[in-house]
């Protein structure tokens, strides 16, 4: 063998190792994303598991959680979310219960911590303040909290049970404020259901909520210092079928794409 055609096929050898080297780091890359590197919800912004997820949520969520819910599907084609939204109540007793599910969004931390060992660690994504929900045009002149004392007013809340009917008794106890609601309600849709159909004159809602009746219902703001700040967590559930994609879909819930959904529809910063 000559020594021309020796130094000519370890020049190719060596051509050849460099070639190889970037196309391995390559497939190294294609394989972590396959593995669970980043989901749908982390910066890298890589495609979360397929799977169909089925979300407890805080009736509150109801509006803004379908838009969101929509966004992550056209993120990511093939994953499928069912919502069931009710009070956080009825959403822990369906937890306790087994009820099947991937993950779990409560309208304040306390009900989130009934069930923390059936949870991953929870995150706060969104808080919210209530407002004084009155027929569209106030007709009975509400214009503060202490109005609602007016025994000729008809006043809805949320039953104590549930998180706004805690922030309502909250905020009315801290004002001396003695309020006898006609009906309490399990939820605070419900609350703004009965305002929006005539069926009572007030009731406390959160503000995005009636943000979703303009042409209803009018928004009667309460003071900051007279108010009670209401935190969103979500976690996961440890009994998931779908713990890789639960995961991908509540940390999305964090992301700039998903906090802007939620904070056009009225509800603040985390």
């Amino acid at each position: 063998m000559s020594l021309t055609f020796t130094r000519r096929r370890a020049a190719t050898a060596v051509l050849t190792a460099a070639l190889l080297v970037p196309l391995a780091a390559c497939g190294n890359n294609d394989t972590n994303k396959g593995t669970g590197g980043a989901s749908a919800g982390s910066p890298s912004g890589s495609a979360a598991p397929k799977a169909g997820l089925t979300v407890l949520a805080a009736a509150s969520l109801t509006d803004v959680f379908k838009t969101a819910g929509a966004a992550y599907e056209k993120k990511n084609p093939g994953t499928k979310i069912t919502f069931s939204f009710a009070g956080s109540q009825e959403l822990i007793a369906q937890v306790a219960q087994g009820s099947p599910a991937d993950a779990l969004v409560t309208a304040d931390t306390k009900s989130m911590d009934k069930v923390k060992a059936d949870t991953g660690t929870p995150v706060v994504i969104a808080r919210n303040r209530l407002v004084i929900a009155t027929g569209e045009g106030n007709p009975h002149k509400v214009d503060e909290l202490k109005d609602l004392s007016d025994s000729k007013l008809k006043v809805v809340l949320a039953a104590p049970e549930v998180p706004a009917g805690k922030y309502s008794k909250q905020i009315l106890d801290a004002q001396k404020i003695t309020v006898k609601p006609v009906s309490q309600e399990p939820n605070v849709r419900a609350v703004l259901s009965k305002v929006e159909l005539g069926e009572a004159d007030a009731g406390l809602v959160y503000e995005t909520d009636a943000a979703t009746a303009p042409d209803k219902v009018d928004a009667i703001e309460i003071p900051d210092a007279q108010n009670a700040i209401a935190s969103y967590p979500a976690a996961t559930l440890k009994e998931s079928k779908n713990a890789e994609a639960a995961a991908a879909f509540v940390t999305w819930l964090s992301t700039p794409e998903a906090q802007k959904i939620l904070q056009d529809a009225g509800f603040q910063k985390p």
